[in-house]
């Protein structure tokens, strides 16, 4: 594992539903206050800056937050119009939200603010992707499940037998591992930060991805932040899917335990026990390896990694390639371009669900998402002019003028 990785830990976030005996009118308040506070997240906003861009009292906003307070229509529609989000975004049930596990690896040093974006992003992905899902009566495959004690060979049968319940040779490569996902029901989506002014923004919060359930039975998610390098998107939705075939049901493991374990499944799951050993077998050459990724679409240090794993190389041997590694300059840049795959199965949704030419703005206000946060889970659809929601608020200047105040 590089340095880098070294630097990654995970989170779990559990999230509960609201009590079921509440009051009505109670349960109402607890409900826009939790949206109010998921948009801030979303956006990155504090409560002192959402008042400088919506007209809302600090003091109001943080009531409503609290449950204190009941949110006029008034008051929603104002947040709603500085922030370019759909009204509709207040009328989600927070009960739809991910009531078990979210799962993503981070680095170490990420605040706890962009820490917070993250979470609230995914778990608003996750909830449209359900929907979707639901109303489109998406078929979803079954996958194997881990329950118990399971140790690395245990590990190698799950990736196989994961083949198998996805349709895919266990010996054979892989063309397409996001589309493989997909065919089983597992949407699998790109994920952006939207900022304050309703705008896309790039965070540097490692290469990451994110693994969502909400339950056994329940609908999958597996979501990763933008790469040019299709061998490291590969292997994190790889590494994704092994979390969700290894620990719903072993909610107890230490995180840093599921974290080696899904990093096992994703070198088994991309080249299989068998074909590994023949190929990494011997006193193999960086140029064996880069002749393997250009196969296999798995990274040189994936394959540094597996064939360590397998105990086909010692410890001494790793250290000496990736020394080599380094004095050519490839630990962050390696040779033999993979490109990255596109996913599908969201826009396939869509277009059951919107029509053959979906208007983003039209979804985004039917499912109660940004525009923006909805163009990035269906990449290479317009935002329609014309159609509900309208344009989005840019808020630069206008905080810019807050600033100069």
């Amino acid at each position: 594992m590089s340095s880098s990785q070294a630097t990654k830990r995970s989170i779990w976030v559990s999230c509960s539903k609201t009590t079921k005996n509440k009051k009505k009118a109670k349960r109402e308040v607890l409900d826009t206050g939790a949206r109010l506070r998921t948009l801030r997240m979303l956006m990155g906003l504090t409560q002192k800056e959402l008042e400088g861009i919506a007209g809302v009292t600090q003091s109001m906003i943080s009531g409503i937050e609290r449950g204190d307070k009941t949110a006029s229509e008034e008051t929603l529609q104002a947040v709603a119009n500085a922030t370019g989000t759909p009204y509709s975004f207040f009328l989600v049930d927070p009960d739809d939200l991910p009531t078990d596990t979210l799962h993503f690896r981070k680095k170490a040093s990420a605040p706890a603010k962009e820490v917070d974006r993250v979470k609230a992003t995914a778990r608003e992905a996750y909830r449209v992707a359900a929907q979707l899902i639901a109303e489109t009566r998406m078929r979803r495959l079954p996958l194997p499940r881990a329950e118990g004690e399971i140790d690395d060979a245990s590990i190698e049968t799950l990736a196989a037998e994961t083949r198998d319940a996805l349709g895919v040779a266990r010996d054979g490569i892989l063309k397409h591992v996001i589309r493989t996902c997909e065919r089983a029901g597992i949407p699998v989506v790109p994920l952006i930060l939207v900022d304050g002014a309703g705008e896309q923004e790039d965070v540097a919060i490692g290469h990451s991805g994110v693994s969502c359930w909400r339950g056994v039975a329940d609908p999958h998610l597996i979501a990763y932040f933008g790469t040019d390098a299709g061998d490291r998107q590969r292997f994190t939705v790889a590494h994704e899917l092994g979390h969700l075939v290894l620990h719903p049901a072993r909610r107890t493991i230490s995180a840093k335990q599921a974290e080696a374990e899904a990093h096992r499944f994703a070198g088994a799951f991309l080249i299989p026990d068998e074909q590994a050993r023949e190929t990494l077998s011997g006193n193999f050459t960086l140029r064996n390896l880069a002749v393997l990724k250009s196969n296999w679409g798995i990274s040189m240090q994936a394959l540094i990694e597996r064939a360590f794993g397998l105990g086909l190389i010692d410890s001494t041997r790793r250290s000496s390639l990736y020394r080599q590694m380094a004095t050519n300059q490839w630990r962050s840049r390696e040779p033999v371009t993979v490109h990255p795959e596109q996913p599908a199965l969201m826009r396939m949704m869509m277009t059951r669900r919107f029509g053959a030419s979906p208007s983003l703005r039209h979804a985004a206000e039917d499912l109660g998402l940004h525009p923006v946060l909805m163009r990035s889970l269906v990449p290479g659809t317009s935002l329609s002019p014309g159609a509900a929601g309208g344009e989005v608020v840019s808020l630069r200047d206008r905080r810019r003028g807050l600033q100069r105040a």
